[in-house]
Parts: structure tokens; sequence; C-alpha cells
């Protein structure tokens, strides 16, 4: 598959040890990447690169082969882009925001638009100076969408959704994904990358720390299972006489975590054996796991 999106060695230094530093990455055709990171590590600064609203100190990034700076036009006729911060132009209504958008767009498919804001629950008939946050995210999201375009740039595309709603984008950027979509999504809520995204770049103050195969870390760390006990003297037991790793406890509800990889299994299944069990759950992989095992507690070494 062909690179959709391409960033060499950028940097963007704002001085005091703020921007971006030497960023390399690439995102293939149909690929959902991700980006992770706190606030003021650099998600949104790439991703303006990217819509060649900034120019970068050094290096340089492409989209569909455009060059970001060259090509910004051609580029935002084909890219959908939600922005990390929304302010719309005083077009009064959404409904003629989305109306110029959609022109500048040649989106001739006005049923799509409808669809899309039933999606959301978007009145787009309000006024946009008097629309909440979430009312103003859920327009720069059909904005985005609205033309299926094949490439997404999505800055923290859940900020102000509910729960139910944050759900509803999920499901619109894997939908967009199966019918070939390439989309670069940052965010802070690692579930909305574990429900996505195929690989994921962490980043850190402005430095690329690691980018990651979710697939490859399934195997690479030891899975958990939690282990419910009906005593406390069985739990207190097992804790002592356990020969594997006790990654959690919670005295209060009887249950421990457990991390074993799969040669560890027999160990594992011989001790509960000798115990009363309410239950044992396997716990599935997490991007924030992951977070907590390498860079909270250390262990990986940068990309």
């Amino acid at each position: 598959m062909p690179d959709m999106i391409k960033v060499s060695n950028m940097t963007k230094d704002y001085g005091e040890g703020k921007g971006i530093f030497d960023f390399d990455f690439s995102v293939k055709q149909g690929e959902c990447f991700g980006i992770v990171g706190t606030n003021g590590s650099g998600k949104t600064t790439t991703l303006r690169h990217l819509m060649g609203f900034l120019k970068p100190d050094s290096g340089s990034c492409s989209v569909m082969g455009l060059d970001c700076l060259k090509d910004t036009k051609e580029i935002m006729k084909n890219v959908g882009y939600v922005p990390g911060e929304i302010d719309f132009p005083d077009v009064g209504s959404g409904t003629s925001f989305l109306k110029i958008q959609a022109e500048f767009l040649g989106v001739k498919d006005k049923e799509y638009i409808k669809k899309l804001a039933d999606m959301f629950g978007l009145d787009t008939d309000a006024p946009l100076k008097r629309m909440s946050k979430g009312m103003k995210q859920k327009t720069a999201l059909v904005a985005a969408f609205m033309a299926h375009p094949k490439v997404l740039l999505l800055d923290e595309p859940s900020t102000g959704l509910d729960p139910l709603m944050r759900d509803t984008l999920i499901e619109l950027i894997l939908s967009e994904k199966a019918h070939g979509a390439t989309i670069l999504m940052s965010s802070h809520i690692f579930k909305e990358l574990d429900d996505t995204a195929d690989r994921v770049l962490f980043i850190e103050n402005g430095i690329q720390k690691d980018i990651v195969t979710k697939s490859e870390l399934c195997d690479e760390l030891p899975s958990l299972y939690r282990l419910g006990f009906k005593s406390d003297d069985d739990y207190d037991s097992f804790i002592r006489k356990t020969h594997l790793s006790v990654e959690h406890e919670s005295r209060g509800n009887l249950h421990i975590d457990i991390a074993a990889d799969s040669s560890q299994l027999g160990i594992l299944f011989g001790e509960m054996s000798r115990y009363d069990m309410r239950y044992m759950k396997f716990k599935p992989f997490t991007l924030e796991r992951y977070y907590t095992e390498v860079f909270e507690k250390g262990g990986r070494k940068s990309a």
C-alpha cells in the first residue's frame, strides 16, 4: 500500500522546549493511525502542518503525495479535517456553514449531510455563535465526513461529545475506514484508539517516543487475568504463595490481577486449583496498559 501521509524529520521549535522535534512517520492507504499524548505534547501542531497551516523549521510533510505547503488548497479539497480548536466563520447558522463547505468540496449528496446530522442529533439551523461546544464539534464532524474524503485528519474529534455520541463517531470512523479512507486521529482517550487504530504513535513533550502496532503488542506484553476469591484467607494465601506477577490487588473486592504469558498458564491454573475461586476473567490488551507499563514504569526504548 502507498503512503498517503508522510512526515519526514519534521521539526517546529517554539522555544523553551515547546514544539515538535524530528517527527518521522508515514500512514498507509486505508490505515487508521493514532497519535496519543498529553495536552501540549504536539498533536495539534502535527495536524496543522499536514493541513499546510504551519511551516516546519526543518523537514517536510505530504498528504496523497502533495506537498503540504505548496499544495494546501488541493489538500483541503480532498481531506476531511476536524481542528482541535473550532472557530467557525461568521456565516449565520450551521446550515449556511455546511452549505458553503459542501459547495467548496463539490458535494452533491445533500441527503448524506442530513443523515450525518441526524446521526449526531445536530440541529443545523441553530446559529453558530450560540452553539454549545458539543454542537460545534458535531457540526465540524459533519463537515469533515460529508464528502467521503480519501483522507481524514481528526484532532481530538470526540471533544465535547457524550459517551453515546462518541460511540457513534467510532462507528463512523470504522465505516469510512472499511470504504478505504486513510485516517490520522489524535486523542488522549485510549479507548477511541483501541477501537479504531491499526498503529499508534506515542508522543511526549514534542518527542516521538514509540510507534506501536496493536496486533504485535498483544503478543509482546503478558496477558492479564483477574482472579476473584470467595474468602479472605484464600485471597491472602494466594498472594503470599504465587510464583506469578501480581499487577493489582483489591482486598475489598477480593480480586487480583495476574500477569502471565502463554508459557505460564499451566502454573496459573495449578495455583488456582488449590483455592475456592469465584471467577477468572481475561482482561484484553489495551493501549492504556501499554502506556502504563512502558512510559510510566519504563521499559521500551524510544522510536
